[in-house]
């Protein structure tokens, strides 16, 4: 559960005008999956919560490496693909 702080900070940043299941992989879904795996809706939230920028793989594409949990523990990524087909579905993807 979020702490009364966090949840006003929450409710100042940009809300989703849309949301859309994402229906095949791609760059964008992958770092969706990222964020959302570490308990976030999208970038945008991260970098409201956690005050930083989402430590990236240097390369193209670029996928995100390492994120901070809401409870303050860390999430590794490997720089290849991690978000499998059967999971696909299940990636929320907003849009502003």
């Amino acid at each position: 559960m979020a702490s009364a702080a966090t949840m006003e900070y929450i409710g100042d940043g940009p809300k989703p005008k849309s949301m859309v299941r994402a229906k095949s992989w791609s760059d964008e879904v992958e770092n969706a999956f990222r964020f959302q795996a570490a308990g976030y809706r999208d970038e945008i939230e991260y970098k409201l919560i956690t005050k930083n920028e989402a430590e990236r793989w240097p390369k193209h594409p670029g996928y995100v490496k390492k994120l901070v949990r809401r409870d303050g523990t860390f999430y590794y990524f490997n720089r290849a693909r991690e978000c499998q087909d059967k999971e696909v579905h299940k990636i929320k993807l907003y849009q502003y």
